[in-house]
C-alpha cells in the first residue's frame, strides 16, 4: 500500500518533539535507535484500561488486536476440549461459563460470537459437555448495553442476547478476578476459567510522556487542522488525540469511521504543507451511522437515523466493513472466508503454542544505506 515508504517494525519507546527525534527499539534485535524527522503524524490509538486492577489484568484475555482474538478462540476451543474430558460436573460448568466485562461495541460482538461458537460446537462437536453446562455473562455498568447506539437499541440487543442463552448484568462491575473465578461489585462471585475484560481504554504512556498540551484524560489537543497544538509539524489522528467536533463541540467517539475520515484529513494537510500550500483542511464528519453484529445472522444499526435489526442490518454491516478493506486480494479473501463460514460448520483447529525466536547476541555491523540516512545509535 505504501510501496515509496520504509517501513520499520519496532516498539517506539519516546517521542521528543523539540529534537524531531522518534526512539524506536527494533523487535529482531532490540537494538535502541533514533529516526529524526520533519514531519510527524501521531496515530498510537489507545491501550485497555484495567483501572489498576492488578487481578483481573492478570487473569483475563483482552480483545483489542488479531493476537487477542487468535487467543481467545484458542482459549475456547481448549476449554471445550477439557470440559468434554471430565465427568465432574462443577468442574465442567466452570470450565463452560465465559464471562464478558464490557458493554460496548468489542464487549458485545466479542460474547455474540463466543457464545455461538461454543453452543454449535457442543451441538455439532461435544455432545458429552451438553448445553445445559454453558453459562455465558455479559457484565455492563450502564443500565443497558451498546450506550452509543441509545436505550432503544440498546435494550433490544440486550434482550436479543438473553433470548440466546446470554446472562446480561447491567449496573454491575467486575472487582476482582482470579484463576477460577470473577468477582462482581453486588458481591457474586462466578466460578469462570475464562474472563474477557474490554471495558474501557487509556492513553500509551508515549503518548502522556510527550512535551505538549494534553487534555485531562491524557490525549492529546489538536486544532481544527489536527496539528497538535505549539506544533505544527505534528499532526495527530485516533484514539490518541482529542478530536471535537466544531459544530457541537463535542468530542468524536473514539471508533473506526471518524479514524479513517481524519487520515484523509490528515494526509490533505501534510501534502499541502510539504508543497507550500496555504489552504489546510479543516477537519469535520458527520456519522453516517454505527453498527454492531450480536451472532451469527444477527446485527443492530443506526444509519441515517433509521434503527435497524436482524438478518438485514447484519447484511449491510458485512457489506460495510468488507468496503473499507484495503486491496482487491484481502475483500477476496475475507468475503470467502465468510462464505465458507455461512456454508459449513465451525472450524475448531487448535494452534496451540507458538514458539519465537529472539535474536539478542546478534552484531548488527551496518544496516542499509537508505537506513544509515535515518538511524543514529541512541
Amino acid at each position: 500500500m505504501c510501496k515509496q515508504a520504509e517501513f520499520y517494525h519496532a516498539i517506539i519507546s519516546s517521542i521528543d518533539l523539540e529534537q524531531k527525534l522518534v526512539t524506536i527499539t527494533r523487535t529482531f534485535d532490540g537494538k535502541v535507535h533514533a529516526l529524526d524527522y520533519d514531519y510527524l503524524v501521531i496515530a498510537l490509538g489507545s491501550n485497555t484500561n484495567f483501572f489498576d486492577n492488578k487481578n483481573i489484568e492478570k487473569h483475563s484475555f483482552v480483545i483489542k488486536t488479531v493476537e487477542d482474538a487468535v487467543s481467545i478462540n484458542s482459549q475456547v476451543i481448549h476449554m471445550l476440549e477439557s470440559a468434554a474430558q471430565t465427568s465432574d460436573e462443577d468442574f465442567k460448568k466452570a470450565l463452560m461459563t465465559f464471562t464478558v466485562v464490557g458493554g460496548g461495541f468489542a464487549g458485545v460482538e466479542t460474547m455474540g460470537e463466543i457464545n455461538q461458537l461454543v453452543r454449535d460446537s457442543v451441538k455439532n462437536f461435544y455432545p458429552s459437555i451438553g448445553e445445559e453446562n454453558i453459562c455465558m455473562n455479559l457484565v455492563a455498568s450502564k443500565e443497558f448495553i451498546l450506550p452509543e447506539l441509545g436505550s432503544k437499541l440498546g435494550k433490544i440487543a440486550g434482550n436479543y442476547l438473553s433470548k440466546v442463552g446470554v446472562n446480561v448484568l447491567t449496573n454491575t462491575k467486575a472487582v476482582d478476578a482470579g484463576e477460577d473465578f470473577v468477582k462482581l461489585d453486588n458481591g457474586e462471585t462466578i466460578p469462570c476459567m475464562t474472563l474477557i475484560w474490554a471495558a474501557g481504554t487509556n492513553i500509551d504512556p508515549v503518548i502522556s510522556e510527550l512535551e505538549c498540551l494534553h487534555h485531562k484524560s491524557g490525549k492529546i489537543r489538536v486544532d481544527e487542522y489536527l496539528r497538535v497544538l505549539e506544533h505544527e509539524n505534528v499532526l495527530s489522528l485516533g484514539d490518541c488525540a482529542l478530536i471535537k467536533n466544531p459544530l457541537t463541540g463535542d468530542v468524536y467517539p473514539a471508533t473506526a469511521q471518524n479514524s479513517i475520515h481524519q487520515s484523509v484529513t490528515v494526509a490533505n494537510n501534510l501534502y499541502s504543507v510539504i508543497t507550500g500550500k496555504t489552504d489546510l483542511q479543516k477537519f469535520s464528519f458527520k456519522s453516517k451511522g454505527m453498527m454492531t453484529t450480536l451472532g451469527r445472522k444477527i446485527a443492530i444499526a443506526v444509519m441515517f437515523g433509521l434503527h435497524i435489526t436482524g438478518p438485514t442490518a447484519w447484511f449491510i454491516w458485512r457489506t460495510y466493513y468488507l468496503s473499507k478493506l484495503p486491496m482487491f486480494e484481502k475483500k477476496f479473501q475475507v468475503a470467502t472466508s465468510w462464505m465458507a463460514d455461512l456454508l459449513f460448520k465451525r472450524d475448531l483447529t487448535f494452534i496451540g503454542l507458538i514458539k519465537n525466536k529472539s535474536l539478542t547476541k546478534v552484531d548488527v555491523k551496518s544496516d542499509s544505506p537508505s537506513v544509515k540516512d535515518f538511524f543514529k545509535d541512541v
